[in-house]
């Protein structure tokens, strides 16, 4: 509905609070709420042939880079690998599922491991070590410099961003372009305490039921490819959610074929 648009600051902080989590332009075939889209005020908006001039493009864009810069949501690489604003109180599931108890200094035990490239702890020493950090200044110290190593360097900051380990808090825009990161734990120590306290099979309780009341049909096999999790877990949490009446499964949805699961509270509108 178009009186429902965002159209600034504080409509798009409600946006992201009320969904729990979003894309900024990416439209996910699974439902994910877009935050472009509640600008636009219609779903599946067609990308202008000239998107610089375009005002949803550029108050979308400005959106994006606004509120992380203010630390009223959290802006990073969670799902399949596309950006997403996340609503503060629901980060800390997302770090209890990808991060558990781990603090930053954990990245070692990571890499040791064998789930952390070399490029990427380099990147982790020199955070530890001085943070935050504009990129020039951290490729500098990373030795990543030279232009032909300008992929193995983004590469490594998206791992980094998808494992939690870093953030990017500011785009500045003069007198260069450049990111700034910081250390997720630095930038958000409360969320990422409560993150750490937090049990994986109660966050994922929080992130099925944050999802589906926006999305609100799925199957057990999209939400297990969505989250990035095995089957079991989601089989374990859509019980749990069935048994606490916030979940309806096993019922037709008109126009879709087989069976689904709903979220209770749009069961009665199928």
């Amino acid at each position: 509905m178009r009186t429902l648009r965002v159209t600034g600051e504080r409509s798009a902080l409600a946006f992201v609070n009320g969904v729990g989590f979003c894309s900024t332009f990416y439209r996910f075939p699974e439902g994910v709420a877009c935050l472009w889209e509640a600008v636009a005020g219609r779903p599946n908006p067609r990308w202008p042939r000239r998107s610089h001039h375009d005002a949803g493009i550029g108050l979308t864009w400005d959106l994006k880079d606004r509120l992380p810069a203010r630390r009223a949501v959290y802006y990073g690489k969670l799902l399949k690998g596309r950006p997403l604003l996340v609503a503060l109180d629901v980060f800390p599931a997302f770090y209890a599922l990808v991060r558990g108890r781990q603090r930053a200094r954990d990245y070692r035990k990571e890499y040791e491991a064998g789930r952390l490239s070399a490029t990427a702890r380099r990147i982790m020493d020199a955070m530890l070590r001085e943070h935050p950090q504009y990129t020039r200044g951290l490729r500098a110290g990373c030795f990543l410099l030279e232009p032909w190593k300008t992929r193995e360097f983004e590469r490594a900051m998206a791992e980094l961003q998808q494992g939690l380990w870093l953030v990017k808090t500011e785009e500045r825009y003069e007198p260069t372009f450049s990111y700034r990161w910081d250390l997720v734990e630095a930038w958000l120590p409360e969320a990422v305490a409560e993150g750490r306290r937090l049990a994986r099979d109660a966050a994922l309780v929080h992130l099925v039921e944050r999802y589906l009341r926006g999305a609100v049909f799925s199957r057990e096999p999209l939400l297990a490819r969505l989250l990035g999790v095995r089957g079991h877990e989601i089989e374990a949490t859509v019980q749990r959610l069935v048994r606490a009446g916030a979940l309806v499964a096993d019922r037709a949805v008109e126009g879709w074929p087989g069976r689904w699961l709903l979220h209770a509270r749009a069961a009665g509108l199928f």
